[in-house]
């Protein structure tokens, strides 16, 4: 099928574009397969480059001329943009706006731009190699504890789990296959951090116990394995109580206390991320809407920011995440964490607990590779979370904004933390974006065995290929960085949560003079690394001078001796 058949008008002049801080355009709007191109003659004038697959919605406002009819097309992004396109004519207005409609919403995947995207410069390293589990965890591999296990090979056990596994040494390939006929999905439990002091985080999805409590002794042993006898783990439940009875009826359920004696579990309500109802995506909807609302007053933005309950959702995921550390790290006991899937509210809190506990995790490498660990790899549903965003009408069962509620946590910790990640948040927003929309394959498909069916790795170029070129990578680097190899503590009290303005509100509140004080803070911390530096000659230099002077105070000696 042919790009030509949705596009009914390729080009058209005396289009004008508004979008935000800038004057309105007057200039040549093309529509190709994948971008909307938007040139002028203008000097000094940035031409619009859009991925068609960055829009979320496309509204149409027609707009009576006393000599035409023209109209105005909206185009809300899935970055947050809101972008407007004023028509000449009517006759151009609909066929403009049937062209960009058809191309936002093509359903088969090889047609998207990842599959045409070829990169103007050398690849250096392969992003869908660098993360592989064997490398990632080969300290632990080299113990006598974990082993690969390629039981997954074909994706037949689990087809949302990755197709290498570390699983304790001790359990045979049969013992989790055994497991995962017990989990929902076949997620049985799988490692997914281990501590120094040897505590184990591990995740899953729910047991298939139903109201019968059934068991599932391969799973008890795979359980118990990691703790050792007379030891005590935590089970932390991302459901509530209720919620779990609801799921019983249904086949599911959590782990029955007589089986699991040495498992103390815990309950924490994540609920509204654990139904994937669209409920989160509703809430995060309402906050935008308060975000781009620029006419009401201080007291109703306050009060639509809380009845948003987005914030709420952020701590409720930080305060369990504390808890998964707490129990890790100041306990010395192991953790599995699960809800009903596995996909959503348990990736989010293993992978914030992650963040809190390892230093390494808050690298710019140790960033990209636990978002490979635990969500590509770990098998969230990308593609069915990410097909649409806050602004569509679209919206299908499934769509939820889980991945963007982890990233806003990682801003969180930074804003308390600022001097302990090696990045600087703008990062998390070219990660977010390219999550929703790319020129890479790397957030395409729902799980590994997808991804491998429409041979990504063969066919696009990979995110973490192009992020990590010097000339890319340098732009994220912060400047104030001091690694700190011990775990972090952030408040969760309401008053220490911050709105996440630097995304949320970056197409509102101009961004000019806060990029010109980052732009003198980077220039007086540059001062300060040649002082620091000139400090430093200086001090060897009188060093070397005092070594001298002694050299020559036991030569006199000497002679005097003599």
């Amino acid at each position: 099928m042919e790009f030509i058949e949705f596009i009914t008008i390729p080009k058209l002049d005396g289009v004008i574009l508004h979008s935000p801080f800038q004057e309105p355009i007057d200039g040549t709007l093309c529509i190709t397969g994948h971008h909307l191109i938007l040139s002028t003659r203008k000097e000094n004038v940035q031409e619009l480059w859009l991925l068609i697959q960055a829009i979320d919605a496309i509204e149409k406002k027609q707009q009576p001329n006393a000599q035409q009819n023209s109209g105005s097309i909206i185009l809300k992004c899935k970055d947050l943009r809101q972008l407007q396109l004023d028509i000449p004519s009517s006759y151009d207005f609909q066929t403009v706006y049937t062209s960009i409609e058809r191309l936002a919403n093509l359903e088969r995947q090889e047609l998207l731009y990842p599959f045409f995207y070829r990169p103007m410069y050398n690849i250096l390293e392969d992003g869908y190699t660098l993360f592989r589990p064997e490398t990632e965890y080969s300290k632990l591999l080299a113990s006598d504890e974990w082993r690969i296990s390629y039981v997954n090979q074909n994706f037949s056990v689990c087809r949302s789990y990755n197709s290498v596994l570390v699983v304790p040494k001790c359990i045979d390939d049969n013992t989790l296959i055994a497991a995962a006929s017990f989990r929902e999905g076949g997620r049985f439990p799988l490692l997914s951090y281990r501590c120094d002091n040897g505590a184990v985080l591990m995740r899953c999805s729910q047991p298939l116990t139903s109201n019968s409590n059934k068991r599932c002794r391969s799973d008890e042993r795979i359980l118990n394995s990691i703790l050792g006898p007379y030891k005590k783990g935590y089970i932390i439940d991302t459901r509530s109580p209720g919620l779990i009875n609801h799921y019983k009826s249904k086949g599911g359920g959590t782990e029955p206390d007589g089986h699991y004696p040495q498992w103390n579990k815990i309950f924490k309500n994540l609920d509204k991320l654990v139904k994937c109802d669209g409920s989160v995506l509703e809430h995060f909807s309402k906050l935008i809407d308060a975000c781009n609302d620029t006419s009401i007053t201080t007291e109703k933005w306050l009060s639509r920011l809380e009845s948003s309950h987005w914030l709420t959702h952020v701590q409720n995921v930080l305060s369990t995440a504390c808890l998964v550390a707490q129990c890790l790290d100041k306990d010395e006991a192991s953790v599995l964490v699960h809800g009903s899937s596995g996909l959503d509210s348990t990736l989010l809190v293993t992978s914030v607990a992650q963040v809190i506990l390892n230093p390494d995790c808050r690298t710019v490498r140790g960033l990209q590779a636990l978002i490979e660990r635990e969500w590509l790899q770990a098998g969230h549903p990308f593609q069915t979370r990410h097909s649409n965003f806050c602004y569509s009408n679209g919206k299908t069962k499934g769509q939820q904004p889980t991945f963007l509620l982890f990233l806003d946590c990682i801003h969180q910790l930074h804003y308390q933390f600022p001097y302990s990640f090696e990045f600087t948040t703008q990062i998390l927003i070219l990660i977010f974006e390219n999550s929703y929309f790319s020129n890479f394959g790397t957030f395409m498909g729902n799980n590994e065995c997808e991804r491998q069916e429409m041979k990504l790795s063969k066919t696009t170029t990979s995110f973490w290929s192009y992020l990590n070129r010097p000339d890319v990578i340098t732009k994220f680097l912060n400047p104030m960085y001091e690694p700190n190899k011990t775990a972090i503590w952030p408040s969760i009290a309401p008053v220490s949560l911050q709105l996440w303005s630097d995304l949320y509100l970056r197409w509102i509140i101009n961004p000019k003079y806060q990029k010109s004080a980052k732009e003198k803070m980077h220039q007086l911390i540059e001062r300060d690394k040649d002082l620091r530096s000139k400090v430093i000659k200086m001090r060897k230099q009188l060093i070397d001078l005092q070594k001298e002077l002694q050299s020559l105070s036991v030569e006199n000696e000497d002679e005097l001796d003599d």
